[in-house]
């Protein structure tokens, strides 16, 4: 079996990832170039970890595409190496890593100098799962003939408050910041 450092020896870079896009490429990238990263305390720590970082995604994914364009931002600004593996392809290493017993994503694995796993974050933020779940309880029963309609467009919705809300991309910064400075 291999090691998550073994995974990211392996793994594309995030730039090459987010360039080889073939979904959600563009709202990502408007993501990408409006947000700043926070002029705080935790990316001179960060700098200073010998951190690196591997997100294992999707291109297909709303919460990747609103997630890895902050994380990556925030491991540019921390001159970290990041890369990525695709779910889908080895489900080997989503299978350790699940979230309420699925293979929820994006996972971010933060790994030390030595390759061992010292924190892990993802899917998403506390603020955005709430707003997820109150998103999915306005949906009609599943039965309904309307669900699939209004699923649709529920995702559109979020997909639009992902990108045009700066709001979000604070809650991804400040709970990715929050899971990473316990292994400091």
């Amino acid at each position: 079996m291999k090691t998550e450092q073994q995974y990211f020896e392996e793994a594309i870079s995030i730039e090459q990832y987010m360039n080889d896009m073939s979904q959600l490429k563009d709202e990502s990238f408007a993501i990408y170039n409006a947000f700043e990263v926070p002029e705080d305390e935790f990316i001179p720590k960060l700098k200073e970890s010998g951190f690196h970082l591997l997100v294992i995604t999707e291109d297909w994914c709303g919460d990747a595409m609103l997630n890895n364009p902050i994380i990556r931002k925030t491991a540019e600004a921390a001159g970290l190496d990041m890369r990525a593996v695709f779910r889908d392809e080895d489900t080997d290493l989503i299978d350790r890593h699940l979230t309420n017993g699925g293979r929820g994503i994006p996972i971010y694995l933060v790994l030390n100098e030595s390759g061992d796993l010292v924190a892990k974050w993802g899917p998403r933020a506390p603020e955005l799962q709430e707003f997820v779940m109150k998103s999915r309880a306005q949906l009609p029963d599943k039965e309904s003939a309307e669900f699939e309609e209004a699923q649709r467009d529920m995702y559109t919705n979020m997909r639009k408050q992902y990108i045009e809300d700066p709001t979000f991309w604070t809650y991804v910064y400040n709970s990715f910041k929050q899971a990473v400075e316990k292994a400091f």
